[in-house]
């Protein structure tokens, strides 16, 4: 588990929201308007999440020029919510919107029902026309007074969206259609009488926002969920008494309980109490993690068993939780470099749409040879304005990116942004970090072999006696394993008069000579790169390498064919002596990752190559690689030549990521086309990464290019429906099957198709909540 979750902003960039687009031709004004302001480098905005996302080279442009570029467009800046209080008011504000859309779609239903009896059952009274008017009026101007309201904003501002297609069409068909009522005799042939095709477009196309931004709310049901794991309050002990304190109040240093079943509220370090903790939330795995005095524990965790006592190390915005919150919410406002096409034809998108309708009407009007040609010319020119749907290609590409960046954060894989994503759906090779990616990153002893008249208990106490005043790494390991395998007993007498000291079990290393279960030893002393040595009872106890024993005069020989074979293994061979003789050894390695070898086999089954990139000598690169199954092996390779490595496996614009964990693999992050931190690895390693596995594990890696193929799958989907609605519904809408057919398009179907075109573009990007990495 990380320390943290490091997820500093940018210190290039401003966000915040911008309220009341609704199509892609909205965020092509935005961008383009925010563009021109002096200082900035970059504009993204983000239709599905409304935000915008300003990037500057030198010195930030100013806020205020940034909020009169929004406000020239038409639209309003509004800062990004940060706090839960915030956010729930956000919400709370949306939530009151879309129930007065619905209240308006209640008022339009049974009205536009009403005018389709009327018109289409052959009702025909004194009359009719006015009370289709009267009821036309509330539906068109008061229901669907957000689409006037909007184009009107836009015409102020020189500009046209969505919302001028509807006013357009809408607004000729009443015109006409009230003209019509009014004076009938001006008009040749049969009056235009239209009330239900106005009417039936607000309707539809009401029902279609409803439906569509319910759609889009559940995009965010990842970013809910995750708010939802903290909770509101603590118990904490503040002047020798417990107190039960809003989880704001919650300081740095106060010692926080938490009883079993519930949630931890802040970060913190144990300090009392033993439990087992569900993790789920951070790491997506669900075996619960024991915990005990020292252990780190996650706000937004589940206590299970035991009662804890912890001291609160991060608190607000410092939290793990709060952190991860924030990445995902970043990575679901980044764009895709796929959408950069979508968002071209935008721009140009309403203007041309405005034209064919025009072309539309003359033609029909001065050209088809039909009986009523002004009918037939303004009801296909209202049925081109209103099928034509920039909003689903404006929520092509984020709408699934933002359920991909929930569902990662669900399974523990945290994503930077919609390019790491989009990368990572066409990577070739796949690089792996040897030490803490594919193995623990801790040695271990693997192998002990003794003399025949020496027990594996003898050899560990005398070793771990001398080994626990040291500091190496392989005496450390040589400490582990008899804290962990020693039986928990007294002193045991042993032969030539010198007594065992068991260690309990549950000691940790660094804490046996502490608690005086180990040997005493005397005449400690070290040779550097060697070994180390000290008297126990009497003998002289020698632990190290070979060389170390050949010049102290010991004869490495009766065990010389085993240190061979398990040194071609890759195992560090660790001798023991008792003063001139050899007692047996210990074999030490770095230990593969349980999962490893299952985590390659996947990606080998997705058709990737692997490769590891390692410091380490090449014999133990080549065991370890045997191990999982690894393709090929660069070792031996110094900290500063890992980013020369990855250059070279990217010639040919072979596209390759890096995992890795240390310090020293920040630049092979940073130069890999994405880079894929493990989560208890390094801050710096974090930062340089595109994408962080949270719990460490190397199958996550498979998971990430899993999710990545599936979600640019998806978007491919959603910008192929959203190109071939229009391509082929607005020349149908414009009537050109009519010669052939003789049937031209109702504006109230060109109204439904439309609605249904966003909300099927949305439904879409939504059947990723359901992608299994597993499957």
């Amino acid at each position: 588990m990380p320390a943290s979750i490091s997820t500093d902003r940018r210190n290039d960039e401003i966000r915040f929201l911008v309220e009341g687009m609704h199509c892609a031709s909205c965020v092509s004004r935005v961008e383009g308007s925010l563009q021109k302001v002096p200082g900035v480098d970059a504009v993204s905005v983000n239709l599905a999440t409304r935000e915008a996302n300003v990037r500057y080279a030198d010195a930030p442009p100013s806020v205020e020029e940034l909020k009169e570029a929004v406000a020239r467009t038409g639209y309003t800046w509004r800062e990004r919510p940060q706090t839960r209080e915030e956010h729930a008011s956000h919400e709370h504000e949306h939530a009151h919107a879309d129930r007065l859309q619905l209240v308006r779609l209640a008022v339009a239903i049974p009205l536009s029902i009403a005018i389709m009896v009327i018109h289409m059952g052959g009702f025909d009274f004194a009359g009719r026309n006015w009370l289709l008017l009267a009821l036309s009026l509330p539906v068109v101007l008061w229901c669907g007074a957000s689409f006037f309201t909007g184009a009107f904003r836009s015409a102020r501002h020189g500009g046209m969206d969505m919302n001028t297609l509807i006013a357009i069409g809408t607004g000729t068909a009443l015109l006409t259609s009230i003209a019509a009522t009014i004076a009938p005799h001006i008009w040749p042939g049969e009056p235009p009488i239209h009330y239900d095709a106005a009417a039936m477009i607000v309707t539809f196309l009401l029902l279609g926002r409803v439906l569509e931004n319910r759609a889009k709310g559940q995009t965010t049901a990842a970013i809910d969920k995750l708010l939802d794991l903290q909770p509101h309050t603590a118990h904490v002990i503040r002047d020798g008494r417990e107190q039960e304190v809003p989880v704001d109040d919650v300081r740095t240093g106060d010692r926080v309980v938490v009883r079993p079943g519930e949630r931890v509220p802040v970060d913190g370090r144990v300090v009392q109490g033993h439990s087992a903790v569900d993790e789920s939330m951070l790491t997506g795995e669900s075996i619960p993690v024991n915990k005990e005095f020292g252990d780190e524990v996650v706000g937004g965790t589940v206590n299970q068993s035991g009662s804890l006592q912890f001291e609160a190390t991060r608190v607000g915005d410092a939290t793990t939780l709060a952190q991860i919150v924030g990445l995902v919410r970043d990575a679901q406002g980044s764009k895709a470099p796929i959408a950069r096409l979508a968002d071209r034809i935008s721009g140009y998108f309403v203007p041309t749409v405005v034209a064919i309708a025009v072309v539309t009407f003359l033609v029909w009007w001065l050209v088809v040879p039909v009986s009523n040609p002004l009918q037939m010319a303004l009801l296909a020119a209202v049925s081109v304005l209103i099928i034509a749907c920039p909003c689903a290609l404006g929520l092509a590409t984020p709408t699934a990116v933002m359920v991909a960046m929930g569902k990662g954060a669900e399974s523990g894989l945290l994503i930077r942004d919609g390019a790491a994503l989009e990368t990572a759906a066409h990577l070739g090779t796949i690089i792996f970090d040897k030490t803490g990616t594919l193995t623990v990153g801790e040695p271990s002893v693997t192998d002990v072999i003794t003399a025949d008249d020496v027990s594996e208990q003898e050899l560990l106490e005398w070793s771990a006696g001398i080994e626990e005043a040291s500091e190496h790494p392989l005496g450390r390991a040589i400490v582990r394993r008899a804290a962990e395998v020693l039986p928990n007993q007294g002193p045991v007498p042993a032969t030539d008069g010198v007594t065992l000291f068991p260690l309990l079990t549950s000691l940790t290393p660094g804490s046996v000579q502490e608690a005086g279960l180990a040997p005493p030893v005397e005449d400690f002393g070290t040779v550097s790169g060697r070994g180390a040595y000290g008297r126990i009872g009497g003998m002289l106890v020698r632990v190290g390498s070979e060389q170390f024993m050949s010049e102290n005069g010991i004869d490495p020989a009766p065990f010389l064919e085993d240190a061979e074979l398990l040194s071609a293994e890759g195992k560090s061979i660790v001798y023991v002596a008792g003063d001139d003789r050899l007692l047996g050894l210990f074999a030490i390695a770095d230990t593969v990752k349980p999962t490893a070898r299952d985590a390659v086999e996947r990606l080998h089954a997705m058709g990737l190559r692997t490769v590891m990139l390692t410091g380490d000598r090449k014999s133990t690169a080549a065991a370890i690689a045997a191990q999982v199954g690894i393709d090929d092996v660069v070792a031996e390779v110094l900290p500063g030549e890992k980013r020369d490595r990855v250059l070279e496996l990217q010639k040919g614009d072979h596209r390759v990521a890096m995992v890795g964990d240390g310090v020293n693999d920040a630049p092979a992050l940073a130069q890999a086309d994405v880079g894929i931190a493990i989560g208890s690895g390094t801050d710096i390693a974090i930062e340089a990464a595109d994408m962080t596995l949270v719990s460490g594990d190397p199958r996550g890696v498979s998971r990430a290019v899993g999710l990545s193929r599936a979600t640019l799958k998806t978007v491919k989907q959603n910008l192929f429906f959203a190109f071939v609605y229009n391509v082929v519904g607005i020349p149908l809408a414009a009537g050109v099957l009519y010669p052939v057919t003789g049937w031209l398009l109702p504006p109230m179907f060109a109204a439904a198709a439309m609605a249904a075109s966003s909300v099927s573009v949305v439904t879409n990007s939504l059947r990723l909540r359901g992608f299994r990495p597993d499957a």
